[in-house]
């Protein structure tokens, strides 16, 4: 039987914070109920933009730390909306401006006329 791999062992973690006490990684609690999803899905596109192939278990371990740290201090002093790490907050468009309608522009509307055949009796 053989050992799994540190990226088995990371995904077979129970939580995020389970994640960090398995990478040896110090996290804020505060920051970690905001943002945890961003800040995994973060660590993630860390960890895809490295090279981990031919890699010793160590050092796989090594770069998914780094990575989790990384992600983490990304969240430290912004939040997920500035962050942007999931499409529908990227694609995200700042509010624009709320329409307005003057009073003049409001009135009763005519009141609608039932045809004869559906008045019931």
């Amino acid at each position: 039987m053989t050992n799994p791999s540190v990226l088995s062992r990371i995904a077979a973690q129970p939580s995020a914070e389970a994640i960090f006490d398995y990478l040896c990684v110090p996290y804020s609690p505060e920051v970690l109920n905001v943002a945890r999803l961003h800040i995994l899905k973060r660590m993630g596109q860390y960890l895809s933009a490295t090279s981990l192939a031919g890699q010793t278990e160590a050092a796989v371990y090594a770069a998914a730390a780094a990575a989790l740290r990384r992600a983490h201090r990304d969240f430290e002093t912004s939040t997920p909306l500035e962050q942007k790490v999931f499409k529908v907050l990227a694609n995200a468009r700042t509010p624009q401006k709320p329409a307005f309608v003057p009073l003049s522009g409001i009135g009763i509307a005519p009141a609608a006329t039932t045809p004869a055949s559906e008045v019931a009796e």
